[in-house]
């Protein structure tokens, strides 16, 4: 039986420091991402997922970098689903006021340095592993 599958837009954001934003939700570090809503693109969403889950305001699109896929059980479908992740690579400014998400279960967010980040990343799932891998 193939799944169906849900899209969804994220961002790699990073900073004037080249800092990348990490948000830490139910026990494992990941990065802003979230579903397409009706009428926007798929551009449109990743924006809107990275401020509604970090608190930034002022955040620039920047160029595509890939998609992921990965399996897992909507509550709201009440089903097994793939979801599609389109990655963009976003710049935003470190002196934001960052503001997590909590109804996301979104419990911190943090700027990490590139030479911290693949530790934080054995804490994370393999697809984001295989988006920020590249950038390390």
């Amino acid at each position: 039986m193939d799944l169906p599958i849900i899209k969804a837009g994220g961002g790699l954001v990073w900073n004037e420091h080249e800092e990348l934003l990490m948000i830490y939700r139910r026990n494992k570090w990941d990065l802003p991402k979230g579903k397409l809503d009706d009428g926007e693109t798929i551009e449109q969403c990743a924006l809107r997922e990275v401020k509604e889950e970090t608190g930034l305001k002022e955040v620039t699109l920047g160029k595509f970098v890939g998609i992921t896929q990965h399996q897992y059980f909507d509550k709201f479908l009440k089903m097994e689903v793939i979801k599609e992740s389109n990655w963009f690579s976003m710049k935003a400014l470190s002196n934001e006021k960052l503001a997590p998400q909590l109804e996301e279960d979104i419990t911190e967010i943090r700027w990490v340095v590139k030479k911290d980040i693949l530790s934080l990343l054995e804490d994370s799932f393999p697809a984001i592993q295989t988006i920020v891998n590249p950038y390390l």
